[in-house]
């Protein structure tokens, strides 16, 4: 049941998007259009839900306070949390450069449709983000960091592939001259937050 709890706050309460507006560069960029949305948006499923977890054992038995006791009562004082950030980045673009070779070989077009945003995953705020919040979020253990990582992956697939819905519908609307492309773009994600921001009110 916390599983199901945390899975569902992930997507809804803790949107990467909609609650803390990470990723927001790619995401604004790559939702003209839902079938290149959903390809960056599973591959950013993919990403956190590989490297969360592998941060998130880095974190407990390398990284933190005393997490080297496990070598021997001489590394029991080793602090390497001030690597952090470094590992976490190494991590996250090892397994980018992975879904870029896979997604190169196996779907060339939305290779070509994704372009440069693709191998910016490495540098997405959302992917780092689920890493450092997961420090915050002080998980049990690496079951936890993957339901998180799952669901934030999914939360954030969503809030992409329902803005590029919108925006295929907008091109047919009648939209002021001066509020055409980024500018309804950015009232339809701030009218999405607000609705988004509803789930916040429900107690798991």
């Amino acid at each position: 049941m916390e599983y199901l709890n945390l899975f569902i706050k992930s997507i809804f309460v803790d949107n990467m998007i909609f609650a803390y507006f990470l990723g927001m560069c790619s995401y604004l960029a790559v939702s003209k259009n839902v079938k290149t949305a959903s390809g960056l948006g599973l591959a950013v499923i993919f990403v956190l839900f590989v490297t969360l977890p592998i941060n998130y054992l880095l974190n407990r038995y390398v990284l933190l306070p005393g997490a080297l006791s496990w070598l021997g009562d001489s590394f029991k004082d080793v602090d390497l949390s001030f690597l952090s950030f470094i590992i976490f980045i190494a991590v996250i673009a090892a397994i980018t450069q992975l879904v870029e070779m896979v997604v190169e070989k196996f779907a060339p077009a939305l290779y070509a449709s994704l372009g440069i945003y693709l191998p910016l995953i490495a540098v997405n705020c959302a992917i780092l983000g689920g890493s450092l919040f997961m420090q915050n979020k002080d998980f049990v253990n690496v079951g936890e960091s993957a339901v998180y990582a799952l669901g934030s992956g999914i939360g954030w697939f969503l809030a992409i592939v329902t803005l590029a819905a919108i925006r295929e519908k907008m091109q047919y609307s009648n939209v002021p001259p001066a509020l055409k492309g980024i500018g309804i773009t950015f009232i339809t994600v701030g009218l999405m937050a607000m609705a988004f921001m509803t789930f916040m009110g429900i107690s798991l």
